[in-house]
């Protein structure tokens, strides 16, 4: 799409080349053939470094976009965004793609469904009911099990086990809201990837990233009921209990256990071999490594033990 096209399509102006633009991606992301956005001053900072063609700003950022990046201005960059996502949608399954690749030893039910385009590994089982969307990969050796879905794009490493009714790349939770309280929706025109040795229990949703990849790292154990959100990082052998989950793009560092009902707030960053009990509710970064959390607000679990034996007496 041309650069030109987009300007029309978000009832903007610009000054500058008219160039292809080959899509959309954040800001420390973006290519010099891509265009990206900025909606809060928080992340001022990253414009100012972006190799983006053109940056989908209000006026008042413009000042801060680096020399030979376009200023395509508007009054709701987020709402513009969520406007120009669905022209980078990719078709959801392709006729023009060759047939899917089948290794060798590999057992697909006559009920399992493969899309054109997918790619799967040596020695796998793929049971009933499961569906593995266009351009999808499976590494060798993995199970998944009845009725699970892999959307299109995404990644499943060798020696895998993804259990029933598992949605792998999901949209994620996305949308813009305008003045009037209507809501655009965000195309997540990301991908999952899942690294090798990872269980994934039944009836987890692990979506799909906006821009880039929701990257659950090699090891990780995730019990059945669990949501990860767009754009998180997994680190390798966290474990996941039942019911639990993180909001959008947290990152959790290498051995993270995270207790039945735990969920993360968005955006955080989570230090290696931090461990949070049942039901905690972690709203901050966690900055130190190998600390056991509990409660809501969170504190340290020792404290919270405390303080849970105070209240019983007040209760008396």
């Amino acid at each position: 799409m041309t650069l030109s096209s987009i300007a029309i399509i978000l009832e903007t102006e610009f000054s500058g080349a008219d160039i292809e633009i080959s899509g959309m991606n954040a800001l420390k992301d973006a290519t010099s053939s891509e265009v990206s956005f900025v909606a809060n001053s928080k992340y001022i900072k990253d414009i100012q470094t972006t190799n983006a063609a053109a940056v989908i700003v209000p006026a008042s950022f413009v000042e801060h976009l680096p020399e030979g990046c376009v200023a395509l201005v508007v009054e709701n960059s987020y709402w513009s965004m969520a406007i120009l996502s669905k022209y980078f949608a990719p078709v959801i399954e392709n006729d023009d793609l060759p047939k899917a690749q089948i290794g060798e030893g590999t057992k697909v039910s006559p009920k399992a469904e493969i899309a054109n385009g997918a790619k799967i590994g040596k020695n796998c089982t793929i049971l009933a009911h499961v569906y593995i969307g266009a351009e999808a990969v499976i590494g060798d050796n993995t199970i998944i099990y009845p009725s699970v879905t892999v959307y299109r794009d995404c990644v499943i490493g060798s020696d895998c086990i993804i259990h029933s009714n598992t949605a792998i790349g999901a949209d994620g939770f996305g949308f813009a809201t305008n003045k009037l309280g209507e809501h655009k929706k965000i195309y997540q025109n990301g991908n999952v990837v899942i690294e090798d040795d990872v269980e994934i229990g039944s009836n987890v949703s692990v979506d799909r990233a906006v821009f880039g990849t929701t990257l659950i790292k090699k090891g990780v154990r995730i019990d059945n009921l669990v949501q990860i959100g767009h754009n998180c990082e997994i680190g390798e052998y966290s474990v996941f209990v039942a019911q639990s989950g993180s909001a959008g793009s947290t990152k959790l560092g290498r051995n993270v256990v995270v207790g039945g009902q735990a969920a993360f707030a968005g955006h955080l960053e989570i230090a290696p071999f931090s461990t949070f009990a049942a039901r905690s509710g972690i709203t901050k970064s966690i900055t130190e490594s190998g600390l056991t959390f509990a409660g809501f607000p969170l504190m340290d679990h020792k404290l919270w033990l405390k303080l849970q034996v105070k209240i019983a007496r007040l209760l008396k």
